[in-house]
């Protein structure tokens, strides 16, 4: 048998074809559906990425395959089924909504050369297959938009590893580019803000705010993973310009998983502490997750509720993620429009435009 070829075919090739510049927004990723096979196998490839799980594999792949997918899966799977939509997974649903309202916004812009497809780091639609979508759309040009406002080796860096597995199979590279944080950006505080105040609006101000950002280990911080440091930013940031002085706020960690010291201090702990010291209403809002997910709709709105009020307290909230709002939308598609700077992106003036668009100017000259 002839041996396999390295590298995959490349798509046909159309002379004249006018290239054009993708956009490819990637999230984590999710389940295909909330039954224990499924969640399995998503359990499966998130938790085999060693920048997720940091252990020697010798020791780690034993334990995942004979003990955590066994015993954990079955556990997620009635997890997901409480937070499902009717249209599917709410992190999928979400992100693809965001995809398509980022092409708009985009093309609103003027950048109308731009194609937008999202993909997730774990499950489907996969990073390789929609950048190998992209790139049989004429795309020359991609850039990659991750999901995560704060930095994280868990997260961003996987992302870079996936899109290099992907273009160690590929003949004809695009050119890359990759944002890799906005934790600080203005439009994506503003969005976060606005998000905040609408709901106060409409429910009043709590006692106490929390911010709720995903744990990763503590050991990452002092290896140089600059997460910590930038959730820190966002939440100043955000506390800031709700007007609210220290005694007001309090940024946490979620999400925590096995034996090993994580980040402080963890959401469910302090929602507990703020009920035991007579905090009657608290508000969570998650503002390192631009989507609702697992980790929002499940963890925090029905964990961290039952947490509050058996501990104590009278009235919780949970905020919900900047999702399809519009002002969070604008902030994306101001993200992205930076990183495609110098690309092009606009459709080619033709020279009928050019010459008229030169009239009209020498007319209105004239006119003043």
């Amino acid at each position: 048998m002839p041996a396999a070829l390295p590298y995959q075919t490349e798509p046909p090739f159309t002379h004249g074809q006018a290239p054009s510049t993708g956009v490819l927004l990637c999230n984590l990723g999710t389940p295909d559906a909330p039954t224990t096979p499924a969640v399995r196998r998503y359990l499966r490839e998130f938790l085999s990425d060693p920048r997720v799980v940091e252990i020697p594999r010798a020791a780690w792949l034993p334990l995942l395959h004979g003990v955590i997918l066994p015993l954990r899966s079955s556990k997620s799977a009635a997890k997901y089924a409480s937070i499902w939509m009717t249209e599917g997974s709410p992190l999928k649903v979400w992100t693809e909504r965001q995809a398509k309202l980022l092409q708009g916004a985009l093309g609103e812009a003027g950048h109308q050369r731009v194609k937008v497809r999202y993909a997730m780091r774990y499950g489907s639609p996969s990073i390789a297959s929609q950048l190998d979508a992209l790139k049989a759309e004429g795309a020359t040009r991609i850039l990659v938009l991750s999901a995560y406002p704060q930095y994280s080796g868990t997260t961003t860096a996987s992302l870079v590893d996936a899109v290099g597995e992907w273009s160690r199979r590929v003949r004809h590279l695009p050119e890359l580019r990759f944002v890799h944080r906005y934790h600080d950006d203005p439009g994506y505080i503003d969005a976060l803000v606005a998000g905040v105040q609408a709901h106060w609006r409409s429910h009043g101000k709590p006692d106490h705010l929390v911010l709720s950002f995903h744990g990763v280990p503590e050991r990452t911080l002092q290896l140089g993973d600059p997460y910590h440091c930038e959730c820190q930013k966002t939440a100043r940031l955000l506390a800031g310009r709700l007007g609210l002085d220290a005694s007001q706020w309090t940024l946490t960690f979620q999400s925590r998983f096995g034996r090993a010291k994580w980040l402080e201090p963890a959401t469910e702990a302090t929602l507990r502490a703020l009920a035991a010291k007579g905090v009657r209403r608290v508000d969570v809002t998650c503002p390192g997750f631009t989507s609702d997910c697992l980790e929002t709709l499940e963890e925090i709105a029905q964990e961290g509720r039952v947490a509050f009020l058996q501990a104590g307290g009278k009235d919780f909230h949970h905020i919900p993620c900047l999702n399809a709002d519009p002002a969070w939308i604008r902030a994306l598609a101001g993200i992205a429009a930076r990183h495609l700077d110098g690309w092009p992106t606009r459709e080619p003036v033709s020279p009928q435009d050019l010459a008229q668009s030169r009239e009209r100017a020498t007319a209105m000259g004239a006119e003043r």
